[in-house]
C-alpha cells in the first residue's frame, strides 16, 4: 500500500510540542494519554508508517523529565474485565505495561486505583503492585459527579482522595483502557497542587480523531468505526469554531464535558487555560501525514474490516443493529463497499468450489493465496501454508508437513481430549510445522517466512474458532470472517 506517515517527523514534532506545553504551564504537565500508548495498532494500520509504538518512542525523547502514572478502575479489577484486542484482564495489563515501560528506562511511579473500595481481589493486587516497589494511591467516588462543582472541587470532593507523589516535569496518566479514570486523576492533582502552591497544567493527548483532518476524512470515519459500540461521534468543535472562527474536529464526549472542565478550572485555577477542547489537545498526528491518499485507502479498508467484526459480532449475539446500521452508514460516508476487500471474492469463490469453508491471504506484494478445508487440514491452516510457500518460493505441491506428522496429532486430539473435529487448527500446524523445521530446510525456510505475514489481510467464509483467533492476532494478521458458523 506504500507509506503515508512519516514516523521520524511525528517523533520529532509531537515531542516538541509537549515540551512547548509544559513551558506555558511553568515546568510541570499533566499529561492525559487516551488511547494505546504502546501497541496501537489501529493507528498502525489506517495510518501506515506509524509503528504500534510511536507514542511510546515519542515519550523517550522526553524519559529524563516523564514519569507513568497508570490509573485503573478497582470495579474494572473486580469485574476481570478484559481488554478485547489483547484478550487480558485489566489489571494483567496494567502489571504488562508497567514491565514495558520500564524495559525502556521509563520511570513508572505510581498506579492509582480509582473509585476504590475494599475487595479481596482489589487488595491483593494492591499487594502485588507493593511487591514490585510500585507505590499505589486511592481515589475514590464523589458524590455528584460531574454536575457538582462545588463540591467535587472540594476538600469533601478532590481533597479526599490521595495526593499523586510526582517528581518530574511531564506525568503522563494512562490506563489499560477506557473509563479507567484519567482525566478526573489529572483534575484531582491539580487541585492538591494548586493547594499546596505548585504551579501545574493539563493537557490531553488523544490520537484520534484527528483535529486538523476534515470532519469526513477516512481517518477520523475510521476512528468511528473503531468506537461504534461506544455511540461515539466525530463533531466540529463548536467552541473551537466561535473563539477562533477555525473549523476543528473533535468528538462528542468531550465537547459535551467541555463547559463542566471550564467551570472545574476556574474554580481550582481561577480561570480556564483553554478555549475549547481542542486547546486541551497536544496531537500532531495531522502535520506528519505525507500522503494523503495512502491513508484514506488504509482507512476505508480498516472500516470494512470493523464492519465485518461487527457483523460476526451481530451473530454471536454481542452487538445490535444500530452498531450494524452506524457502520453502514460510515461505509457510505468513505465511499467503501464490502467487495472493495481484496480477499473476500476469492475466498468465497474457492469455498463456492469445494462446497467447503475457505479463506484467502493477501500477501504484502499484493498476490492473493487461498487455503481450502480439507480432512487433515482447516482452510486457516492450509491458508498459512500456502502462503509461507509462496514467500520462500516453494513449489505449491511440496508437503511442509507429512501426513505421518498429522496423524499422531488428529489421533491425540479426537481420542485422548475429547475434540470431534481431527483438523488440525492454526496454532497445531505451526507446531507441527516448526518439528519439521528442525530437520527439513524447506520446513525451515517456509517458517523464516512468518513475520512476513504482519499486515496481511485474511479472509475466512466461516467465524473461526477462538484458536484460530488467536494465532492470526499473534501473527499480526488483520482477520475478517462471514458472519456465519460452520456447517
Amino acid at each position: 500500500m506504500g507509506i503515508g506517515f512519516d514516523h521520524a517527523l511525528y517523533i520529532k514534532t509531537q515531542s516538541a510540542h509537549i515540551q512547548e506545553r509544559i513551558a506555558k504551564f511553568g515546568g510541570k504537565l499533566y499529561l492525559e494519554f487516551g488511547g494505546k500508548l504502546y501497541d496501537d495498532n489501529h493507528a498502525s494500520r489506517v495510518l501506515p508508517g506509524f509503528q504500534p509504538d510511536s507514542k511510546l518512542q515519542m515519550l523517550l525523547q522526553m524519559k529524563d523529565q516523564a514519569e507513568m502514572v497508570i490509573v485503573i478502575n478497582a470495579d474494572d479489577i473486580e469485574k476481570s474485565r478484559v481488554r478485547g484486542d489483547l484478550g487480558i484482564t485489566y489489571d494483567t495489563d496494567v502489571m504488562r505495561l508497567i514491565g514495558i515501560f520500564r524495559s525502556f528506562g521509563l520511570y513508572v511511579s505510581s498506579v492509582v486505583l480509582t473509585r476504590y473500595q475494599s475487595m479481596p481481589i482489589v487488595n491483593a493486587f494492591q499487594a502485588r503492585l507493593e511487591t514490585m516497589g510500585v507505590k499505589v494511591y486511592h481515589h475514590y467516588d464523589i458524590e455528584g459527579y460531574p454536575a457538582n462543582i462545588a463540591h467535587i472541587v472540594s476538600d469533601e470532593g478532590y481533597g479526599k482522595n490521595d495526593y499523586i507523589e510526582t517528581s518530574r516535569q511531564l506525568v503522563v496518566v494512562t490506563a489499560p483502557g477506557p473509563g479507567s479514570g484519567k482525566l478526573a486523576t489529572c483534575l484531582s492533582q491539580l487541585y492538591h497542587e494548586h493547594k499546596r502552591g505548585i504551579q501545574a497544567g493539563y493537557a490531553k493527548f488523544e490520537t484520534f480523531p484527528v483535529w486538523n483532518l476534515p470532519l469526513n476524512h477516512p481517518v477520523n470515519l475510521a476512528y468511528e468505526a473503531a468506537t461504534a459500540d461506544l455511540s461515539d461521534v466525530n463533531m466540529i468543535d463548536p467552541f473551537h469554531l466561535e473563539a477562533y472562527n477555525t473549523t476543528t474536529v473533535n468528538y462528542n464526549r468531550d465537547v459535551e464535558a467541555f463547559p463542566v472542565l471550564v467551570a472545574m478550572f476556574e474554580r481550582i485555577l481561577g480561570e480556564c487555560p483553554y478555549k475549547s477542547p481542542t486547546d486541551m489537545g497536544v496531537n500532531m498526528v495531522g502535520n506528519s501525514i505525507v500522503d494523503d491518499a495512502v491513508v484514506r485507502e488504509a482507512s476505508r479498508q480498516e472500516i470494512l474490516r470493523r464492519y465485518y467484526t461487527a457483523l460476526c459480532d451481530y451473530k454471536k449475539g454481542k452487538a445490535d443493529d444500530n452498531q450494524i446500521l452506524k457502520l453502514e452508514l460510515l461505509m457510505k460516508k468513505a465511499d467503501v463497499a464490502p467487495e472493495q476487500r481484496r480477499v473476500v471474492g476469492p475466498a468465497l469463490a474457492k469455498a463456492e468450489a469445494t462446497g467447503r469453508p475457505a479463506a484467502a491471504m493477501e500477501l504484502p506484494d499484493g498476490t492473493i493465496v487461498t487455503g481450502k478445508t480439507s480432512d487433515l487440514l482447516g482452510a486457516s491452516s492450509a491458508l498459512l501454508l500456502n502462503a509461507l510457500k509462496q514467500l520462500a518460493g516453494l513449489d505449491d505441491e511440496i508437503h511442509l508437513v507429512s501426513p505421518a506428522a498429522i496423524d499422531p496429532i488428529q489421533h491425540l486430539k479426537t481420542e485422548h481430549l475429547g475434540s470431534k473435529n481431527p483438523r488440525l487448527h492454526t496454532d497445531e500446524i505451526l507446531i507441527a510445522l516448526s518439528i519439521s523445521a528442525a530437520t527439513d530446510p524447506t520446513a525451515e525456510a517456509a517458517m523464516e517466512q512468518l513475520g512476513k505475514l504482519r499486515g496481511c489481510d485474511v479472509h475466512s467464509t466461516v467465524i473461526l474458532s477462538a484458536a484460530d483467533e488467536r494465532t492470526f492476532k499473534k501473527l499480526g494478521v488483520n482477520l475478517t470472517c462471514e458472519p456465519k458458523f460452520k456447517g
